[in-house]
């Protein structure tokens, strides 16, 4: 959705408290996350590398738009990624919008510290604690094609199990810890675009994975110290910052 570049909110509109400042951050990176996932194809098609500096926006009313950055100087709000739209042909497509995702985070970021500047000290933590409550616009992106791959069907049930079924050799499907598939070019174009939440590496049917029961996120077994024989006798596996998440909350 490429147009021409909204005029800035008078200073009057904008959140001056934690919860309204909160409220455009999440309506914000709903946009993005909507632009790198469900528009992905049209966002993809916005971004001409035969075009001028392109940016990838977020509106408070939840919607996404590409397009030149604002001419004012300095400009009225934080500036995104500038032209993200050159490299889109020259990447592999997943890493370019892994790239545009990154970068779309730390836009989001500075904008709601550049709403929170006049917040005191435990308003702005406030207010990062529950930004960090969100899956940022990275994860999402991961876990809506990591969920896209693995098939879940009208009845919004996923095809593995949530609660582990392991076997001896620790590599049945339905199992949340993946390893040697008999039929490896089948599991490859499954996982194809699944990451590790640790490394970011992508998904390899040679190696050892293990999946966490409570973020749904995947991870290298060397990158959180889990053998196959180990998770054999895991029954709910949390990866290491759910494990941690739960502790600070006790």
């Amino acid at each position: 959705m490429e147009t021409a570049r909204a005029p800035a909110a008078p200073a009057t509109s904008r959140p001056r408290t934690v919860e309204a400042i909160f409220r455009d951050f999440s309506a914000r990176r709903s946009g993005l996350v909507r632009a790198l996932t469900s528009d992905v194809d049209d966002f993809f098609d916005s971004c001409d590398p035969d075009k001028e500096n392109l940016c990838l926006y977020g509106h408070p009313d939840g919607t996404w738009e590409v397009s030149l950055p604002a001419e004012e100087v300095p400009p009225e709000l934080p500036e995104p990624a500038l032209g993200i739209n050159f490299a889109r042909n020259g990447m592999n497509r997943r890493d370019w919008l892994s790239l545009v995702a990154v970068h779309s985070d730390s836009w989001l970021l500075s904008v709601a510290f550049f709403f929170g500047a006049p917040l005191t000290a435990n308003e702005r933590k406030r207010l990062f604690s529950m930004i960090n409550d969100l899956p940022n616009v990275y994860e999402s992106m991961v876990d809506r094609k990591h969920r896209d791959r693995s098939g879940v069907d009208s009845s919004g049930k996923s095809r593995h199990s949530s609660k582990p079924k392991r076997t001896d050799d620790v590599r049945p499907k339905n199992s949340r810890a993946v390893a040697r598939e008999e039929d490896e070019d089948e599991d490859e174009e499954e996982h194809s675009e699944t990451f590790c939440g640790s490394c970011t590496g992508i998904y390899n049917a040679s190696e050892f994975w293990i999946g966490c029961d409570m973020c749904e996120r995947w991870f290298h077994g060397k990158c959180v110290r889990i053998t196959p024989a180990k998770a054999d006798h895991i029954k709910h596996y949390k990866c290491p910052e759910c494990s941690s998440s739960k502790k600070m909350r006790q």
